[in-house]
């Protein structure tokens, strides 16, 4: 099994020495008295309390009172805990910490609306804000341990919220931003939750998405919810409930009002918990994870400025929304490393198909992390769009969410980066903070590829006993040694947590995803474990043969799902979503598909049926939902699909399989 990328592929990028002697990675080197990435990644996973320390100082991250011990492992790597007797309330260095400093005066925070309206606010001005915010929400009795859910697009007050939540000690809950009420109600519910912020409306491709009524709808589900805050983003009126909504800048008044209060930054424990993020992932229930405020912020901060070379100043954008990973990754490890955060609210192709382009030019964007997914989407609106910008700015290009397809890869890499920025591929999930495998600026890469696991992580590719396998070989994604930045258990499920991960092989971390890595010691992420298909005595990764798929100048995506069959045991059905210029009979291209693939991977591994769709079911965070496609086709309750930003596809799968 393979990614369509054998090792015998050259590589695309190669740092030159002024990169190499500027990136922050070669900085911390220098400070930890090493020579090499090599010896730096060998040393980390060797000696993790001495890295994890390391880190820590690097980050400039004060403890009051101190730590005793950087790691406890006494109750097993599962259970491990970080900075034992430590106080740290990370939104102190997230904001306050740069008062006073050259980062004071620099922009925090830039934020652009779908309707073209740009707003600011340096740190200085953050500072203020999410004091006020503190204040407020001590003002209706929110404290430590209570967890409080934000229900926003990504805009300023979203970072403001979730920091100022940090700040009173409570427990930050993101929920993504189009959801329906029956989601938000279900996580509401599940986490306790005290309080929501959310918003009166937004735009979305010039319709209005109506937030508020959303969240009433929720809220009436969920009695221990007792405050609603309200954001004006679009400046709509809307109906409040007495004694239990209030508009944000009321509740900023309050605040304001209680100044000596607002100050107060709450004493928590540096394990204290500090995030609640809830996740569908590709199989099962929602689970909440549980992150502290030793954990989650040090491995974003970690990952953002080895991986992508993130310090004070520098102009970072990712694009995201609050209810993924990626959201909170961001604010919090922005903010910690001093770095401007500028935000694209609403479609990147809307109003014109040249937005993203145009958005990275006027703010100077340095850092843009984009998803495959994205990219493909844009990459079908043509090449003159990124060519009519200036994006000389841009030095690291940035992607996660899934694997890439090299055509998307290459189209990135050639038409944004200009064939001279790297593209810095990162993988691992919202249990791990960040990432198990992220490339550098000192490594090169190969299309597709990870040039490294990230330093402290222990990353290895095993067979199903949990043993190495060799160069080349397919294997389970595992990593083998405890990181600070890993989860502390599913909300309210801590079973159900060590049985997912940790139930395989003792005290080894199983990811879940299908890896392998090359005789250049480049790695592949290639596909989920769980959505692998064994076809006529044949094992096979579903993004294997969607890569042979969408190579396929009129395939713009393709999703493989595995169905009982006979004789075969299990036959491959292939879903395809066309290009636009695709042509209006199906047949002759559904043969041509399924050749394409017998050529490619060989005869037994043909698609049994290629059906076309106009879309494929996903997360918001762009994830192929393969369980959801197998459960609707077959027939069966896809389970889970609150995740979905298009669920009306899976009627359309379970209208193909009606039809025969």
């Amino acid at each position: 099994m393979s990614n369509g990328v054998e090792a015998k592929e050259e590589f695309a990028w190669r740092p030159d020495e002024g990169t190499r002697l500027c990136a922050r990675l070669t900085e911390f080197l220098s400070v930890c008295g090493l020579g090499s990435f090599d010896e730096l990644h060998r040393r980390s996973i060797a000696d993790v309390p001495w890295f994890t320390s390391q880190v820590l100082s690097f980050l400039k991250l004060e403890f009051d009172p101190p730590y005793t011990q950087v790691l406890d492992l006494s109750r097993g790597a599962p259970h491990a805990r970080w900075c034992i007797g430590g106080g740290l309330n990370i939104a102190r260095f997230c904001v306050d910490r740069h008062l006073g400093t050259s980062v004071e005066a620099k922009p925090a925070v830039i934020w652009e609306g779908e309707e073209g309206t740009v707003r600011s606010l340096t740190y200085g001005e953050l500072s203020v804000q999410v004091e006020r915010c503190a204040g407020g929400l001590r003002s209706l009795g929110l404290q430590s341990g209570d967890p409080v859910a934000v229900h926003l697009p990504m805009m300023i007050e979203t970072i403001v919220g979730l920091l100022a939540i940090a700040r009173i000690g409570a427990i930050a809950v993101p929920i993504f931003s189009g959801y329906g009420s029956s989601a938000i109600a279900a996580r509401l519910a599940d986490v306790g939750a005290r309080a929501l912020v959310t918003c009166d409306a937004f735009p979305r491709r010039g319709q209005t998405v109506h937030a508020k009524s959303v969240a009433d709808e929720a809220a009436q589900q969920c009695p221990e919810l007792k405050h609603v805050i309200v954001v004006r983003r679009m400046g709509e009126g809307v109906p409040l409930i007495r004694h239990r909504d209030m508009y944000w800048e009321d509740l900023l008044q309050k605040g304001a009002m209680a100044e000596s209060d607002a100050r107060v930054v709450a004493a928590t424990d540096a394990e204290d918990p500090l995030i609640v993020l809830y996740t569908s992932g590709t199989t099962g229930q929602p689970k909440g994870i549980l992150h502290a405020h030793c954990g989650f912020p040090v491995k974003a901060a970690q990952d953002m400025a080895f991986g992508t070379d993130v310090g004070p100043g520098t102009v970072i954008s990712w694009v995201t929304d609050i209810g993924w990973m990626m959201g909170p990754w961001l604010i919090y490890g922005a903010t910690l490393l001093g770095a401007t955060i500028a935000l694209l609210d609403g479609a990147p192709d809307y109003p014109g198909p040249d937005r993203m382009w145009e958005f990275c030019a006027r703010h100077k964007i340095e850092v843009l992390g984009i998803s495959p997914t994205l990219v493909r989407a844009l990459a079908a609106q043509g090449d003159e769009h990124p060519a009519k910008h200036d994006l000389s700015r841009l030095r690291i290009l940035a992607s996660t969410g899934e694997p890439w397809n090299p055509d998307p890869w290459w189209w990135l890499f050639n038409h944004v980066g200009r064939g001279l920025v790297p593209i810095i591929n990162y993988s691992g999930g919202t249990e791990i903070s960040g990432g198990i495998l992220m490339g550098n600026p000192l490594l090169p890469l190969k299309p597709c590829s990870f040039p490294a696991p990230c330093p402290g992580i222990a990353a290895d590719v095993t067979d199903e006993a949990g043993q190495s396998v060799p160069k080349g070989t397919v294997g389970e994604l595992v990593i083998r040694q405890p990181w600070i930045g890993m989860a502390r258990g599913f909300w309210k499920d801590p079973e159900k947590y060590l049985a997912t991960y940790w139930s395989r092989v003792p005290d080894v971390w199983v990811h879940g995803d299908w890896a392998r890595v090359d005789e250049d010691g480049q790695w592949y992420i290639l596909g989920r474990s769980d959505d692998t298909l064994k076809v006529a005595g044949k094992r096979v990764g579903p993004a294997e043969v969607e890569s042979v798929l969408v190579a396929h100048p009129r395939v713009a995506e393709a999703a493989v799902i595995g169905v009982p069959d006979e004789i075969k045991g299990n036959a491959m059905i292939a879903f395809c979503v066309l290009t636009a210029d695709a042509p209006e009979t199906e047949i002759t291209l559904a043969e041509e598909l399924r050749q394409r693939v017998a050529s490619a991977l060989g005869k037994p591994l043909r698609p049994e049926k290629v059906l076309f769709v106009s879309g494929l079911p996903k997360t918001r965070n762009a994830k192929v939902m393969r369980r959801v496609i197998r459960a609707a086709y077959l027939g069966e309750d896809p389970g889970d699909i609150t995740a979905l930003e298009n669920p009306r596809i899976v009627d359309e799968i379970q209208g193909i399989n009606k039809r025969g």
